[in-house]
């Protein structure tokens, strides 16, 4: 029997006909394809979920500002208050996925998931919740698996470079990633992986990729933290029963489409949105002149 995979429903009806977890298809899917076994497979796996933790903590401990002066210490000082509106785990998520793109910005070991520039979404998120139900490495690892499977077939089927579709390829990803590692943490169905992904991508459509002076940290530190709330909603709505009427891997064609259809100026050129606004080329001024 093969557990390959090129779809979101592919892992679903794989899932479901074999009594599988959207992430144990995952796992069959690496045992089959490569020469490695469960134990080799986890043993990678805790490692980045380790960085994920480390990342975590460089990014709060680190309070120096970067080069640019764009971006640190923001998410020490987060943390070092109460929310005033969100939930702790939502606090939380977007204080650690700022955290870990601040460490980014300053040469910090990330995991890129999927890539440097969304590489705070998925530890922000996932850090988040494991904390707040005291979820054990186990659980976790099953999450991770859940989210490499959706990020397979976005980076498959469509796009996750800024430069080719948007930050709605990046972040988006990176959202859609970490909405079905929470719903996988959290016992749910496959099916329910699959709308968290698509809730989440499809409210992402159309972002733009517009970093400014071509430094990955405004906006990017920052919309990682959004967004790491953002996978946690879609989390929330999925877990409730909520179901998009568009499939996953519809949504993700259409952003694939979208994204390719995206001027060139907003896709990661700095050539388009804040970068060339009046600050922002200013700032990128100053950047080159360091």
């Amino acid at each position: 029997m093969s557990y390959a995979y090129e779809t979101i429903a592919d892992i679903i009806r794989l899932s479901e006909e074999h009594n599988l977890s959207f992430g144990d298809v995952v796992m069959r899917t690496e045992l089959e394809q490569y020469d490695r076994n469960e134990k080799e497979i986890t043993k990678e796996i805790k490692h980045r979920l380790d960085i994920f933790k480390a990342s975590i903590k460089d990014g709060l401990r680190n309070l120096k500002r970067t080069q640019s002066n764009m971006s640190g210490g923001e998410a020490a000082r987060l943390i070092a208050r109460k929310p005033l509106f969100m939930s702790d785990i939502s606090y939380k998520a977007m204080s650690y996925a700022i955290a870990v793109n601040e460490a980014n910005a300053k040469m910090f070991k990330v995991v890129a998931c999927p890539t440097a520039g969304s590489c705070g979404v998925m530890p922000g998120a996932v850090q988040a919740v494991a904390e707040h139900y005291e979820l054990d490495t186990p659980t976790l690892v099953k999450g991770f698996l859940a989210a490499a499977g959706v990020g397979n077939v976005v980076s498959n089927r469509a796009c996750v470079a800024g430069a080719v579709g948007g930050c709605q390829a990046e972040v988006g990803t990176a959202a859609c990633m970490a909405a079905a590692a929470i719903v996988e943490m959290m016992g749910g169905t496959a099916r329910q992986v699959g709308h968290a992904v698509a809730l989440c991508m499809k409210n992402l459509l159309g972002l733009a990729c517009d970093p400014v002076a071509g430094l990955v940290e405004v906006p990017c530190v920052k919309r990682n933290g959004v967004y790491a709330v953002h996978a946690i909603t879609a989390a929330e709505l999925a877990l409730a029963g909520i179901e998009s009427q568009i499939p996953p891997d519809e949504v993700i064609e259409a952003m694939n489409n979208i994204g390719r259809a995206m001027p060139a100026a907003l896709r990661e050129t700095s050539d388009g949105g804040l970068a060339v606004t009046e600050t922002g080329l200013a700032i990128a001024e100053k950047v080159r002149s360091l």
